[in-house]
């Protein structure tokens, strides 16, 4: 079991028939508490009942709420999302909200010290105070594990080279990493030279390209591992990535080997793909029987 603190939004997903907790800090966040690791959760909420709903679900996941603040005078934050045919998700996200107001404080602090893994996205850097309390406890933390999630307009390659200069290791999918290469000056067109120009503009030596339907592609210490995907058949991409990376991340802070992890990682997003929302359960049995393990 290892310590990870998960950074950033906590709101509701909301479908055009449903709505559903999410926010891809605590989809991570949900996901490595599954992994039976101590997990601490930082964000805000408002003080309304979709708050109160997020406090109620995770208490019945045995997930840690003392560090989720309740602010008076924002909401809590909801995401109108649009699915298209193949399941592929776009977003309307609402400005400003409870998440984009989270206070820095010892507590929370004292956590982010502690813990093996300290894990944040870009999103939450869109509000200055949400920001500035990141920027601290990034100070602190002894792994830093950065989460890009590019939502336009709520982000600046500056920030961003900001926060991936400070990261041990960064998650990107396909889109993110070339948007973000060519931003930065990169030349290049195949995907292994912009994950090395990437490596080496960042001095990053752990990154992870995921590439949806066709799995993704690890750096670890110089050397490139692969999975080509698993195929399924899609009901909603929404949080998948969230899955993998929780998934990987869990494996590679247990010492499984990087090739392992990997695999582990796509079999388990590709099994949230295949399910509604962010969140499903799925037992290491389903794991195993999907992998032919």
């Amino acid at each position: 079991m290892n310590k990870f603190v998960s950074f950033g939004e906590v709101l509701w997903d909301v479908f055009p028939n449903e709505k559903k907790i999410g926010g891809a800090p605590l989809n991570v966040a949900s996901r490595l508490n599954s992994f039976s690791n101590e997990v601490t959760m930082i964000s805000a909420i408002g003080k309304d009942e979709l708050g109160k709903l997020i406090i109620d679900y995770l208490e019945t996941q045995h997930l840690s709420t003392a560090n989720i603040q309740v602010l008076n005078d924002f909401e809590t934050g909801k995401v109108s999302v649009t699915l298209n045919k193949k399941g592929a998700a776009s977003y309307v996200i609402e400005h400003p909200k409870a998440w984009d107001k989270i206070q820095f404080t010892t507590e929370a602090l004292e956590k982010v010290k502690n813990s093996d893994a300290f894990v944040f996205g870009s999103l939450v850097t869109r509000d200055e105070i949400s920001r500035e309390t990141l920027y601290q406890y990034l100070k602190a933390a002894s792994y830093k594990i950065f989460d890009v999630n590019i939502r336009k307009p709520f982000y600046d390659i500056k920030t961003l080279s900001d926060l991936m200069l400070k990261a041990d290791f960064i998650k990107f999918n396909d889109e993110e990493l070339y948007e973000i290469a060519a931003d930065l000056g990169s030349p290049y067109n195949n995907l292994e030279q912009n994950l090395h120009f990437m490596s080496s503009k960042t001095a990053t030596k752990r990154i992870c390209v995921t590439k949806g339907e066709h799995g993704a592609v690890l750096l670890f210490n110089d050397k490139l591992y692969y999975n080509s995907g698993y195929l399924v058949d899609v009901v909603d991409t929404v949080g998948s990535g969230d899955s993998f990376l929780a998934t990987l991340i869990h494996n590679l802070t247990a010492n499984v080997p990087p090739q392992k992890a990997l695999d582990l990682a796509c079999a388990l997003g590709a099994l949230v793909a295949s399910n509604k929302g962010a969140n499903a359960i799925i037992k290491k049995e389903s794991i195993d029987s999907f992998m032919h393990l």
